[in-house]
């Protein structure tokens, strides 16, 4: 198992496997082949792991969720895209947008793709996967019922954490997902109870779309979905992974 990042190093991104005392940079995505160029420790600033070309979603993917949310258990996956600019890393804050009543987290494990994807069987998907990591579907709620698509309410900046890192050779079958707010527990689910299984999900996203190394699926959120008020922090927990924290705070819209 290893655990890789992105940092920026005297203003310079890389990507980086983690070890106990530092960061040992690399010269590209792991993903990719990069190799180790050197090292660095208390310089480097931790940023999301991951630059997808998409990020895909995944609705009501647990059942407990869907029956909060008043939705039948869906027969197939119900795919969606998230914009990858709304993508940040651990310890940077979610912006509350204006205009919107109710901003909610969704704490998922996130699936970093390794190689290149296409028309796969269930058998083989997990050949394809180079990690996983935490993830944070953070859904303004009221403009999703306003609208009735996603675009809009998972679309705003800051919307996405992902983080802390990317962990390899993890069996995503039975992993504990968590979400606390200011410390108090507000989802507790694990992977076992999703409707469509990773290797599942994999095979059915890659009949209709490729997915090329270092594009990212979020696969689904567990029961307690809850609001995010400026002032609060959120952190986000996936069994074998680790934890993210984010704060909330209410955007500036200067520019």
């Amino acid at each position: 198992m290893n655990r890789y990042v992105r940092v920026e190093v005297n203003g310079i991104e890389y990507f980086a496997r983690a070890d106990g005392t530092g960061f040992r940079l690399l010269t590209g995505p792991p993903w990719s082949g990069g190799r180790e160029v050197g090292t660095s420790a208390a310089d480097a600033r931790l940023l999301a792991p991951v630059v997808p070309s998409k990020v895909v979603g995944v609705g009501s993917n647990y059942r407990d969720h869907a029956k909060e949310m008043g939705k039948p258990v869906p027969e197939k996956p119900k795919l969606f895209l998230k914009a990858p600019s709304a993508i940040i890393g651990a310890g940077q804050p979610i912006e509350i947008p204006p205009g919107t009543e109710r901003v909610d987290h969704e704490a998922e494990l996130g699936v970093v793709i390794g190689t290149r994807c296409r028309r796969v069987t269930a058998e083989r998907a997990l050949d394809y996967v180079f990690g996983y990591t935490c993830a944070n579907d953070v859904t303004a709620r009221d403009f999703q019922k306003e609208d009735g698509l996603f675009a809009r309410a998972k679309g705003f900046d800051s919307f996405l954490p992902v983080g802390p890192h990317i962990v390899t050779h993890l069996n995503p079958a039975k992993l504990a997902v968590g979400c606390d707010v200011n410390r108090r527990v507000r989802q507790q689910g694990n992977t076992a109870d999703m409707v469509f299984s990773v290797p599942e999900l994999i095979a059915y996203i890659s009949q209709i779309m490729t997915l090329e190394p270092g594009d990212l699926i979020i696969t689904g959120t567990p029961a307690g979905v809850g609001p995010l008020r400026a002032g609060d922090r959120v952190t986000v927990a996936v069994e074998g992974v680790g934890a993210m924290s984010n704060p909330v705070v209410d955007r500036s819209d200067r520019c």
